[in-house]
């Protein structure tokens, strides 16, 4: 993986965060983990949705977790 910051959606089960899409990691690599609540995002978003126009809510999603990884 590039030394690009990257921002995925994972979900915790049985002790374990799994991420939800596929990590370009070579095997033993560490990373920095930051967490966040999915739902203070989404009041978050569902805050701000159509206040500049119309605009998807997938479209707002997207710019919210580019937004985060900058």
């Amino acid at each position: 993986m590039s030394s690009r910051v990257k921002v995925v959606r994972a979900r915790y089960e049985k002790g374990v965060l799994r991420p939800l899409e596929p990590l370009e990691l070579s095997e033993g690599e560490e990373v920095l983990v930051r967490i966040e609540r999915l739902k203070e995002k989404e009041k978050i978003v569902e805050e701000f949705y159509g206040k500049r126009g119309p605009a998807p809510k997938e479209l707002l999603d997207e710019f919210m977790l580019e937004a985060e990884a900058q």
